[in-house]
């Protein structure tokens, strides 16, 4: 039990305290109601019945206006009819004892004028990818993106503030800036998708300047122990590359570091976007930042029980978060802890539908949990 003891027992991110490590990660489900995203009341359900007394949840994606999304029915939060819809979310959560961070995005070149409201998606430079949005008209190639003019950038760093205060205003706890998986921070941050040669291109001290300016507008409205970060070292999502990954992502890191987060939130190469691009490969890039960050690491992407208790016991990350296994298992750190076999996931559910395979996966009760685990 020594092992397992680790993950169940508290630890401070930030300004909370929470009873147990295991977190529910970040996955755009396509649930909001359309036209005007708002969220719906089978949003809230999901996120309730994945509230666990002294968890931590992390609210998908949320685009910070129309111009940042890149998938129908993702969530947002950049007008005054999806608040009652957010704080729905936020109630259900608390009212199980949890706490709720909102992950605000921007997906830069990843998205198609039907999503943007007509105008071209935006990115630091113009690199053309093999990518794909989601529409009405079903998954659809990208539009061509353009380059940001350096005098736009304030204003997407001040959508990233208004959302953030937006969030504080519907009761969350918290915000994460997505900082991963190729969206538009990441795309400043690596020099396969940024080529500018102004103040936020070139070195890689200019090239998290967006990064630096987005962290700031969100500790500005939340404080920095409420505020986390989640980053991609290597991901290959989005058609993202950097020409010295390991000396980018440190940097990012020991950049971060200085301000205090609440975590730095660490995505597995293995793993891009809902699949495991490399079976039985061993988590890498939270133990090669572990040296760059002393705040808490929660470590995602891949991981069993087995492997997120030695992940946490050996000290490389801090907490783990489960995306896939938590879509089928609302009650899985019980289940984790009490070693119950795991529902399996339905991936045809993962982008989108109604309640089916999202809010009908049945939670044990502890009695009979408990029967199971002594069996």
């Amino acid at each position: 039990m020594s092992n397992l003891a680790k993950l169940f027992t508290p630890i401070k991110v930030g300004a909370y305290t929470l009873s147990h490590r295991v977190v529910l990660a970040p996955m755009t489900r396509l649930r909001t109601i359309q036209p005007g995203d708002i969220p719906s009341p089978m949003m809230a359900d999901f996120y309730g019945q994945r509230a666990s007394q002294g968890g931590l949840e992390i609210i998908e994606g949320v685009s910070i206006s129309i111009p940042a999304r890149s998938y129908l029915g993702a969530a947002s939060f950049y007008h005054d009819g999806q608040v009652e819809g957010w704080k729905a979310i936020a109630d259900a959560v608390h009212a199980k004892g949890g706490r709720v961070f909102m992950q605000l995005i921007h997906g830069g070149r990843q998205s198609h004028i039907d999503m943007t409201g007509g105008v071209a998606p935006v990115a630091p430079s113009v690199v053309p990818f093999d990518g794909v949005a989601l529409t009405k008209d079903g998954w659809v190639p990208v539009s061509p993106h353009r380059a940001l003019e350096i005098e736009e950038i304030p204003g997407i760093v001040e959508e990233f503030r208004v959302a953030a205060q937006r969030a504080l205003d519907a009761g969350f706890d918290g915000v994460e800036l997505h900082g991963a998986n190729g969206y538009l921070v990441d795309q400043f941050i690596q020099d396969g998708t940024n080529k500018r040669t102004d103040a936020y291109g070139g070195p890689i001290e200019n090239r998290v300047r967006f990064l630096k300016e987005a962290v700031e507008a969100l500790i500005s409205v939340w404080g920095a122990d409420r505020v986390g970060v989640r980053i991609s070292p290597s991901g290959e999502w989005g058609g993202i590359s950097d020409s010295d990954p390991e000396a980018t992502i440190s940097y990012v890191a020991q950049f971060l570091d200085q301000y205090g987060l609440a975590y730095l939130h660490v995505i597995e190469p293995r793993i891009k976007g809902d699949s495991t691009l490399h079976e039985g490969h061993p988590p890498v890039a939270v133990k090669f930042l572990r040296p760059h960050f002393s705040g808490p690491i929660i470590a995602a992407g891949g991981f069993d029980r087995e492997s997120a208790i030695h992940i946490v016991e050996a000290g490389d990350a801090d907490l783990v978060a489960f995306g896939r296994h938590f879509t089928s298992n609302p009650d899985l750190p019980y289940r984790l802890k009490h070693n119950v076999p795991l529902t399996p996931y339905v991936r045809d559910a993962f982008w989108g539908g109604n309640e089916k395979g999202y809010t009908d996966f049945p939670a044990i009760e502890p009695a009979t949990a408990g029967l199971a685990a002594t069996a």
